[in-house]
């Protein structure tokens, strides 16, 4: 039925923090956008509408054109996917992800993530495509028979398969066993795949992704009485040539969770930027007289960042630094159960047949965007490599 190059594969990757979706066999994702929506709910539209009414003939007709806009009964929510949706501040809009623990919570969202990817950036018909859609290694089967219901009964795809993310990782470097270490926005993965199957009793995993190195950046400047002022929140006025001036601007109704959400925008370009993983573990009295790296923020101001630089992307290897961080003392109470980047990937060797071991630490495939942070896969080589040999010695003194 799919004979030949006539019909294309779409290619789903729901993550926890960006969507690709793309057509089998294609170099790299047609489109990529994130994986969270703005959310308005119409009782707060229709509210300040009513209350916009009784004002002046120039407030009705603007009511009149959102309620046209807004295609929703009273009570449900209206629903704004992708980057361009995001970037524009709206009045009362909170910013939500469809998961939850790393677990879909919500599946009207994923629906208008699928929606989108097709009909605004694909711009195909989903009848008329095959569809390979990307799951994590921990996905129950509840999740996959409620993805399969929704591909099939709203989208009439007319075929579907659901593969590990894992498994597609090693396959798209050419091994069919391999180690994959998954490091994205939600959390880290370390999925052992063994002739094209996960070893599901093996994988390890931490709450300790992009998202959260974010979150500790943030919270690390904060401390230092570094606010990052969000996008939306200012203008800047030219009042001589090249010279121009910072305007703040008042958005009452904005909600926590956008500005959060531009905040986290900006603070994850300054992680991208300036951050790199330590050679060494990170030492507050080594690091301590580095060089400032400036970064400037979107209002001008330029801001120095030293040993934060290390310290952020060490976090990865040893969980134990966040408790130096101001305001991240939540995290201390999970904190003993979380192990770094090393521990990982040996408990995860471990548990697998001492057969395939060999082939396992000779096939460690990094992946997620967090994994492409600078040094980090020569620090995990280098860590992998010391704990390898305390191991051969304590091996060989054992058997003398």
């Amino acid at each position: 039925m799919y004979g030949g190059d006539e019909v294309s594969a779409i290619v789903l990757d729901l993550g926890s923090h960006t969507c690709k979706a793309g057509y089998a066999g294609e170099d790299a994702p047609k489109a990529v956008f994130p994986s969270v929506v703005g959310a308005i709910d119409q009782m707060d539209i229709d509210e300040e509408d009513d209350a916009e009414k009784s004002s002046t003939s120039a407030g009705e007709s603007r009511n009149n054109l959102r309620n046209v806009d807004s295609d929703k009964a009273k009570g449900k929510r209206k629903l704004y996917v992708g980057s361009q949706s995001l970037g524009y501040r709206r009045d009362y809009m909170e910013v939500l992800s469809p998961f939850k623990d790393g677990v879909v919570a919500d599946w009207d969202i994923v629906d208008s993530i699928w929606d989108h990817a097709f009909r605004e950036c694909l711009l195909i018909d989903p009848k008329e495509h095959p569809m390979l859609l990307a799951e994590p290694s921990s996905n129950t089967q509840q999740q996959r028979e409620r993805t399969a219901e929704l591909m099939f009964e709203k989208y009439k795809a007319p075929a579907l398969f659901l593969a590990k993310n894992a498994v597609l990782t090693s396959f798209a470097s050419g091994r069919a066993t391999s180690l994959v270490v998954d490091s994205g926005g939600g959390s880290t993965t370390v999925a052992p795949v063994h002739d094209g199957y996960v070893l599901q009793k093996a994988v390890a995993t931490s709450p300790i992704g992009g998202e959260f190195l974010t979150d500790c950046l943030m919270k690390s400047l904060e401390s230092k009485g570094i606010v990052i002022k969000p996008r939306y929140s200012f203008r800047r006025k030219e009042i001589r040539p090249g010279e121009f001036q910072t305007v703040d601007l008042d958005f009452p109704n904005t909600t926590e969770s956008y500005k959060l959400y531009s905040q986290r925008v900006i603070a994850s370009d300054i992680k991208e930027c300036v951050c790199r993983a330590p050679d060494t573990p990170y030492d507050e009295k080594a690091y301590s007289n580095i060089p400032m790296t400036p970064y400037e923020l979107p209002d001008g101001q330029t801001i120095e960042i030293g040993a934060d630089r290390f310290k952020i992307p060490d976090i990865l290897f040893n969980p134990y630094l966040v408790q130096s961080i101001p305001g991240m003392e939540n995290f201390t109470e999970i904190a003993p159960s979380v192990r770094g980047l090393p521990q990982m990937v040996i408990e995860s060797i471990n548990k697998c047949d001492v057969d395939i071991r060999r082939e396992l630490f000779s096939s460690i495939l990094l992946a997620g965007g967090t994994a492409s942070m600078q040094q980090l896969k020569e620090r995990l080589e280098k860590d992998l490599l010391e704990v390898a040999w305390d191991c051969l010695c304590f091996s060989k003194s054992w058997k003398g």
